[in-house]
């Protein structure tokens, strides 16, 4: 990896994951968008389900771009692990 890409993937990666908010008092304390009451997991069910980003855009006015891009980069963050343990016997 180039040195400039590697500390722009970090600066970038932070700023968008600083768009995802975590509060008791929201949502039930699930994940999501800058405090808006929209889930992250919604929103990935949104683009899963084959919504393009400028779709989901035009139906929810107060999100933005960088929003998505958020959420995509916060489900990345949850399935890095180092190993997966196999469930049940």
């Amino acid at each position: 990896m180039v040195a400039g890409f590697s500390f722009w993937y970090a600066y970038n990666m932070n700023t968008l994951l600083s768009r995802i908010t975590i509060d008791p008092g929201v949502c039930h304390g699930k994940p999501c968008v800058r405090g808006l009451r929209y889930p992250v997991e919604t929103l990935l069910e949104l683009l899963s389900s084959g919504m393009t980003t400028d779709e989901i855009l035009a139906d929810y006015e107060d999100l933005e771009r960088d929003d998505l891009l958020a959420v995509m980069a916060f489900a990345a963050q949850l399935v890095r692990t180092r190993r997966l343990q196999p469930v049940g016997p």
